[in-house]
């Protein structure tokens, strides 16, 4: 036996409570509802961590930059080929915003994603969610798994905020039985990731906000921090 996790990424708190209560694994499928799900992992083929898994047998996958499918290791658009058994026909009587959503023969999830040499596909959040810092692209979801695994945390959002015209940062928001020390959650990530990554402010709240579904509301993550300045 074992458990199946989809809607959102995982959190590794959430995965290690299963295991704790139940016993056994727990394996993330990813997809949508315009494709159900068509990467996953299996107690056959576990993910490695911070993966997804791998597309799953006869699904064709690939990453899509501006010109088409991306290399092995180079950040894209997870995207399925348009003859995939799964996909949708089309949105009803949406003929244009079905064309927007392919790209030659692919259908774009417009999640961000990377695939391993492994094969191994890594999600790395929504279009619309990542980041710019420093002039880089940077995924909220991946500091999120780091600052996670600080002692005390229980639950981490990520988003980038306007601290004045033109100039922004990347906002640390946590759950924890009490606020933690903010130099010891800098120092923490000064320490786990590249100087453009580490979040210049961090943020204690009673929850973090989440949707009827589950997910992470980011957006309302800016506005919550437009409050406390």
């Amino acid at each position: 036996r074992h458990g199946l996790s989809a809607g959102e990424k995982l959190p590794a708190s959430v995965s290690k409570a299963w295991r704790d209560a139940s016993g056994t694994e727990i394996y993330e499928a990813y997809g949508m509802s315009e494709c159900s799900t068509f990467i996953s992992a299996s107690p056959g083929h576990p993910a490695r961590e911070g993966a997804l898994g791998r597309p799953q047998d006869g699904r064709r996958v690939a990453l899509i930059g501006q010109s088409g499918p991306v290399a092995v290791g180079t950040e894209g658009t997870i995207a399925i080929h348009k003859s995939d058994p799964g996909l949708m026909l089309g949105y009803l009587g949406r003929a244009e915003q079905t064309e927007a959503k392919y790209q030659d023969d692919w259908f774009l999830t417009g999640d961000q994603g990377m695939m391993g040499d492994d094969g191994q596909i890594t999600y790395l959040g929504r279009n619309d969610d990542m980041m710019n810092a420093g002039g880089f692209r940077v995924s909220p979801i991946e500091i999120e798994q780091t600052l996670a695994k600080f002692p005390g945390i229980h639950a981490v959002g990520v988003c980038e905020v306007e601290v004045r015209s033109d100039v922004t940062i990347i906002a640390a928001f946590y759950t924890a039985d009490v606020p933690l020390d903010a130099t010891a959650l800098a120092l923490y990530a000064e320490h786990n990731m590249a100087r453009y990554k580490q979040p210049r402010v961090f943020i204690h709240l009673p929850e973090l906000p989440m949707g009827a579904n589950g997910k992470l509301l980011r957006r309302t993550l800016r506005t919550t921090y437009e409050a406390h300045i």
